[in-house]
């Protein structure tokens, strides 16, 4: 998985420093003029997308890694993202849609084995979906952010198997109550959690 060009055009390189010493203003100004030139349009919307998720503006974040998909379709990294976002909101029949050309990729790759989990999780399939998760986070050596994302799904997924685990004899399942709101939890953990990709 790759999170940035191997050469960073002078415009892109300058916002990411923005962005790391706290200058957003900047960091989004710079990622804009990005935009308009061709070579580094993409790359600006996805790493804008990441900036306005950050700050948890999820309207324009998804904004910016939409239009990153529609004009670097191959772009891994924003595609798998605009599908988290929305997987978090709760829209999971567009996340696994927006997921299916990274689905459908090399089954050995952290992307594939994820959106294998998220399709787990969705279907309350736990234990599968954890299984996905811990797969794919073996594969990821590239971005330490997605791992952490990932990480926190498997903690909540934890705790609603020792929640399952702990019912009473004569109980196997949880309350049809609990386990909803248990994978409303799970499903919508949201972006404020994580931090810029950059």
């Amino acid at each position: 998985m790759q999170i940035l060009p191997d050469a960073l055009p002078p415009l892109l390189s300058d916002a990411i420093e923005a962005s790391a010493r706290g200058d957003v203003e900047l960091a989004l100004k710079l990622f804009a003029q990005a935009t308009e030139v061709p070579e580094t349009a993409a790359w600006a919307h996805f790493l804008m997308g990441s900036e306005f998720a950050a700050l948890g503006r999820m309207e324009e974040a998804e904004a910016g890694f939409s239009s990153a998909v529609l004009l670097a379709p191959r772009l891994e990294v924003a595609r798998y993202q605009l599908g988290l976002l929305q997987f978090s909101s709760g829209r999971v029949p567009a996340a696994l849609l927006t997921w299916q050309p990274l689905a459908e990729g090399a089954p050995d790759t952290a992307f594939c084995q994820w959106i294998n989990g998220f399709s787990a999780l969705a279907r309350d399939e736990f234990d599968v979906a954890r299984n996905y998760f811990q797969a794919g986070l073996q594969l990821n050596t590239d971005i330490p952010p997605m791992s952490a994302d990932i990480q926190r799904v498997i903690a909540e997924i934890d705790k609603l198997l020792a929640s399952a685990t702990a019912m009473p004899i004569g109980d196997s399942d949880l309350p049809s109550e609990a386990t909803e709101a248990g994978a409303e939890h799970v499903l919508l953990s949201n972006y404020h959690t994580q931090g810029s990709l950059h």
